[in-house]
């Protein structure tokens, strides 16, 4: 069952989101951020690049990998040869990566509609994005299944 202070952790982490964005008024000024967000991720490791970590429905190659903590938490990584991409997969990832399964799988990212994020994309990117979540709860459903 999931908890509210774990729901809670999901929730404060999209409003650090929405309070990164909220100064930034431009599409441009959106994607800069994106762009910075998708630098900062960790390197992804060379074993994870296995093709059952692609993510279908990706304009660009993109690689997710989930893992369980010993804490029962879902640890995602994500790579992605296009920078935007990469950046969308670190918003995705600020939001759900240390949560439990059942956040992944019952927190929408309802931040990313207040940030503008999806309303600043072409449709193939947001397509990107909502292939790239769908694939980050099937990834916890599995988790889920092994606890």
């Amino acid at each position: 069952m999931t908890n509210k202070s774990s729901f809670e952790s999901c929730l404060a982490k999209q409003k650090q989101l929405k309070q990164l964005f909220a100064p930034l008024s431009t599409s441009e000024q959106k994607y800069q951020k994106i762009i910075e967000l998708g630098q900062s991720l960790p390197p992804y490791p060379a074993e994870y690049k296995l093709s059952e970590n692609l993510v279908k429905g990706c304009q660009s190659l993109m690689h997710l990998h989930a893992r369980l903590s010993p804490e029962g938490k879902v640890i995602f990584a994500a790579d992605s040869e296009a920078l935007i991409s990469r950046g969308l997969a670190a918003l995705l990832i600020a939001i759900y990566s240390d949560e439990s399964p059942e956040v992944v799988l019952t927190c929408p990212p309802s931040c990313l509609e207040a940030i503008g994020i999806q309303a600043s994309l072409s449709p193939s990117r947001s397509n990107g994005l909502a292939s790239l979540y769908l694939r980050m709860k099937q990834e916890a459903l599995k988790l889920f299944r092994q606890e």
